[in-house]
């Protein structure tokens, strides 16, 4: 076990409360009753000056990395992954402890009450999460609602706002187009970047959506709502980025970033969570792996790792990629930047290590940049594969 000092240099003495203390409050919390608390705690702390004044001087970090992408400058490559806070609740908390950017949802067409609980699970030796959520959330056009009556009190968030579109559990496969297109028109004007999720284990049927048809009918219906609403209101067009499997063969992986790529996506995100399990796990955690539902957290970080490393030697160097999965330090982080990733997000590490991950992915991200002679981040995008080459 680390000692007190080593814990302090990495996490901060925020950070080491929340390891020490923290995870043990939850351990005796039902997994999705303390993920809301979490949620409304954050919205609460951040609704008043004092409290946004306390949150940035506990959590945000003191180093700038910036990228400039999508057309904005992200302020460091570290963003809120899709999942932790699907209706939106606290953007404004989630800014304030100093992510560069937020993705709320998956958001769906029709509201959905997601599938029957409990239906989220911790496994706290492995510092991983099984789901089976099934995409619950208030449904696009609340959520819509939701994002104006939030932009007129506070103003648009101050970092970019991304989100992560799914499809409605009543939708038929071929009629998937029309969900994904109508939360996207309904959404356009209050966000910044689409995610088009065709690959959550918990909507049955739904990873069949990567294959050329449905995913290029998916592309497309989108795309037409960017050039409709871009004439309508004479804003700017839309990135749209398509998150997947990490249970792709390299042949799957290649054909999907071919046929993303062919039909107008402007990046990928990298990846979901898994249905596959650790082969070595204590017996309470095993009780976690047992149930049905996606994987998250420590254990998938070597696979999605691995699967940025492929869809880089695939897409080229340049196409964005946004790397998911297994984050919970700064080590992980670099290694996703090695591996090719423009821009990082979490999830799970923020269930096992607090708000203070932030702070503690940027100044280590900072530091092993620094360190291996690179004066931006993104220099340093890819660098891993670059050395095995030049080997």
């Amino acid at each position: 076990m680390a000692s007190l000092e080593e814990c302090l240099a990495r996490h901060g003495t925020m950070g080491v409360a929340y390891r020490w203390f923290g995870r043990a409050l939850l351990r005796f919390q039902d997994s999705e009753k303390a993920h809301k608390r979490s949620l409304n705690l954050l919205r609460l702390a951040a609704a008043t000056p004092p409290g946004r004044l306390l949150l940035r001087a506990m959590y945000k970090p003191r180093r700038s990395l910036p990228v400039t992408i999508f057309g904005h400058e992200y302020a460091h490559p570290f963003g809120l992954a899709a999942g932790m806070d699907k209706n939106a609740v606290a953007l404004r908390g989630w800014a304030t402890i100093g992510l560069s950017f937020i993705e709320i949802g998956g958001v769906t067409m029709h509201g959905q009450a997601g599938n029957e609980k409990p239906r989220m699970f911790r496994a706290p030796t492995s510092q991983a999460l099984v789901n089976r959520m099934g995409f619950n959330n208030a449904g696009s056009e609340v959520i819509a609602r939701q994002l104006s009556r939030c932009f007129d009190r506070q103003g648009k968030p101050q970092v970019p706002l991304w989100v992560n579109l799914g499809k409605s559990k009543i939708t038929p496969l071929d009629e998937a187009h029309i969900d994904y297109a109508t939360s996207m028109e309904r959404l356009w004007k209050y966000t910044d970047v689409f995610v088009i999720n065709v690959s959550s284990p918990n909507t049955p049927n739904l990873r069949e959506l990567q294959d050329d048809e449905g995913l290029i009918r998916i592309l497309n219906a989108c795309e037409l709502v960017n050039q409709q609403q871009m004439s309508s209101t004479g804003g700017k067009r839309k990135p749209l980025l398509v998150k997947i499997a990490p249970d792709l063969t390299t042949e799957q992986v290649k054909h999907i970033v071919e046929t993303a790529q062919s039909h107008g996506a402007d990046g990928m995100v990298v990846c979901n969570t898994t249905v596959q399990r650790p082969n070595n796990s204590t017996s309470k955690d095993q009780r976690v792996f047992d149930e049905k539902g996606g994987m998250s957290g420590k254990p998938l970080g070597v696979r999605s790792t691995e699967l940025i490393r492929q869809v880089r030697k695939f897409a080229g160097p340049t196409w964005p990629i946004i790397g998911v999965g297994g984050i919970s330090s700064a080590t992980d982080a670099w290694e996703k930047i090695g591996a090719g990733a423009t821009l990082l997000q979490a999830y799970s590490g923020f269930v096992f290590e607090g708000p203070s991950l932030v702070k503690s992915v940027v100044h280590g991200l900072d530091k092993s940049m620094r360190d291996a002679g690179y004066d931006t981040i993104s220099r340093a995008v890819n660098h891993s594969s670059n050395t095995e080459e030049d080997c």
